[in-house]
């Protein structure tokens, strides 16, 4: 690939993906959110959740993760099909948690995505979720305190 601008445009999404696991796992987000176009679109057809517009997608994550004790997540790169100012692509997630209600859950799944161009730079325009892989056995850890906390035997600054 000699295209200067297919390479800085490929790394660009593949930053855009791993913002959208950061601002969730940071909880922020008004970040999150700011990641998809207007209109963008987040879809999880499985749970049967799709938020439209970043005000909808904001207040639905932050509605979600309520519902967890703890949730973790992590991106790994998949494709990237550029056609211009817009672009197609796949990111794996791997993602365990376990909700207040004390369900457990490790998903293996994939982001469809689509990405347009913007003065603002690469945004989601969609974002679907395709389950893989669920299990559901009852996690055995603890989740490590909220940030701020101070862990048992640890000293503080």
């Amino acid at each position: 690939m000699t295209d200067f601008q297919a390479i800085a445009d490929r790394v660009e999404l593949g930053a855009l993906c791993a913002e959208f696991t950061d601002a969730g796992m940071m909880r922020d987000f008004d970040r999150l959110a700011s990641l998809f176009d207007e209109d963008g679109i987040w879809r999880i057809p499985e749970a049967g959740i799709e938020l439209v517009g970043r005000d909808g997608i904001r207040r639905g994550i932050e509605r979600s993760r309520q519902l967890w004790e703890y949730f973790l997540q992590t991106v790994h790169p998949g494709s990237i099909h550029l056609d211009g100012d817009t672009a197609t692509g796949r990111a794996y997630i791997v993602e365990f948690g376990r909700l207040r209600d004390g369900s457990s859950h490790l998903n293996h799944s994939v982001y469809h995505d689509s990405y347009r161009r913007t003065a603002d730079g690469w945004k989601f325009t969609e974002r679907a979720y395709e389950m893989h892989y669920v299990d559901s056995t009852p996690l055995a850890g603890k989740a490590s305190p909220a940030l701020g906390e101070v862990m048992p035997g640890k000293l503080s600054d």
